[in-house]
Protein backbone atom coordinates (compact mmCIF):
# COMPACT_ATOMS: atom_id res chain seq x y z
CA UNK A 1 0.00 0.00 0.00
CA UNK A 2 0.97 3.74 -0.81
CA UNK A 3 -0.44 6.03 1.64
CA UNK A 4 -0.52 9.82 0.37
CA UNK A 5 -0.18 12.51 3.12
CA UNK A 6 -1.05 15.96 2.70
CA UNK A 7 -1.46 19.34 4.76
CA UNK A 8 -2.53 22.91 4.05
CA UNK A 9 -3.04 25.82 5.85
CA UNK A 10 -5.24 28.91 4.11
CA UNK A 11 -4.93 32.03 3.03
CA UNK A 12 -6.06 34.56 5.33
CA UNK A 13 -9.80 35.70 4.44
CA UNK A 14 -10.71 31.93 3.57
CA UNK A 15 -14.22 31.39 3.68
CA UNK A 16 -16.14 29.07 5.19
CA UNK A 17 -18.10 28.73 1.82
CA UNK A 18 -14.72 28.16 0.44
CA UNK A 19 -13.97 25.32 2.81
CA UNK A 20 -17.34 23.80 2.62
CA UNK A 21 -17.21 23.59 -1.66
CA UNK A 22 -14.07 21.71 -1.05
CA UNK A 23 -15.18 19.66 1.46
CA UNK A 24 -17.93 18.26 -1.01
CA UNK A 25 -16.04 18.31 -3.96
CA UNK A 26 -13.12 16.13 -1.80
CA UNK A 27 -16.40 13.45 -0.55
CA UNK A 28 -16.82 12.94 -4.91
CA UNK A 29 -13.28 12.18 -5.54
CA UNK A 30 -13.22 8.38 -3.96
CA UNK A 31 -16.32 7.42 -6.24
CA UNK A 32 -14.59 9.24 -9.14
CA UNK A 33 -11.54 7.43 -9.15
CA UNK A 34 -11.73 3.94 -8.45
CA UNK A 35 -8.09 3.69 -7.50
CA UNK A 36 -8.48 5.33 -4.55
CA UNK A 37 -8.85 2.52 -1.85
CA UNK A 38 -9.52 4.76 1.45
CA UNK A 39 -9.48 8.51 1.62
CA UNK A 40 -9.85 10.96 5.12
CA UNK A 41 -9.82 14.64 5.17
CA UNK A 42 -10.89 17.05 7.74
CA UNK A 43 -9.66 20.35 9.64
CA UNK A 44 -7.54 20.78 12.34
CA UNK A 45 -8.94 19.93 15.92
CA UNK A 46 -7.09 23.06 17.06
CA UNK A 47 -5.30 21.19 20.18
CA UNK A 48 -2.14 22.33 19.46
CA UNK A 49 -0.99 25.95 18.53
CA UNK A 50 1.36 25.84 14.96
CA UNK A 51 -0.74 22.99 13.08
CA UNK A 52 -1.50 22.93 9.04
CA UNK A 53 -5.33 24.09 9.04
CA UNK A 54 -6.29 20.42 6.70
CA UNK A 55 -5.19 17.60 6.20
CA UNK A 56 -5.66 14.86 3.54
CA UNK A 57 -4.58 10.69 4.27
CA UNK A 58 -5.40 8.29 1.26
CA UNK A 59 -4.23 4.84 0.51
CA UNK A 60 -3.55 3.62 -2.55
CA UNK A 61 -2.40 -0.32 -4.15
CA UNK A 62 0.16 0.71 -5.44
CA UNK A 63 2.52 3.99 -6.89
CA UNK A 64 0.76 3.25 -10.72
CA UNK A 65 -2.85 3.74 -8.41
CA UNK A 66 -1.71 6.69 -6.65
CA UNK A 67 -0.04 8.48 -10.15
CA UNK A 68 -3.73 7.65 -11.53
CA UNK A 69 -5.35 9.62 -8.33
CA UNK A 70 -2.63 12.56 -8.98
CA UNK A 71 -3.20 12.68 -12.83
CA UNK A 72 -6.71 12.15 -12.65
CA UNK A 73 -9.25 15.24 -14.61
CA UNK A 74 -11.74 15.39 -11.07
CA UNK A 75 -8.48 15.48 -8.81
CA UNK A 76 -6.46 18.18 -11.18
CA UNK A 77 -10.18 20.39 -10.93
CA UNK A 78 -10.42 20.15 -7.48
CA UNK A 79 -7.05 21.69 -6.85
CA UNK A 80 -7.15 24.19 -9.68
CA UNK A 81 -10.95 25.42 -8.68
CA UNK A 82 -10.97 24.87 -4.80
CA UNK A 83 -7.61 24.69 -3.10
CA UNK A 84 -5.34 26.53 -5.34
CA UNK A 85 -7.72 30.37 -4.70
CA UNK A 86 -6.80 29.31 -0.53
CA UNK A 87 -3.85 27.32 -0.49
CA UNK A 88 -1.05 29.55 1.38
CA UNK A 89 1.12 26.23 2.19
CA UNK A 90 1.24 23.26 1.27
CA UNK A 91 3.46 19.79 2.47
CA UNK A 92 3.18 16.46 1.39
CA UNK A 93 4.78 13.03 1.26
CA UNK A 94 3.67 9.49 0.14
CA UNK A 95 5.18 6.96 1.61
CA UNK A 96 4.88 2.59 1.56
CA UNK A 97 2.59 1.47 4.87
CA UNK A 98 2.87 -2.29 5.55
Amino acid sequence: MLRHVVLFTWAEGTTGEQLERLTTRLAELPGLIPEIESFDFGSDAEINEGNHDFGIVAEFADRDSFVVYRDHPAHQAVIKECIAPIRDQRAALQFETG
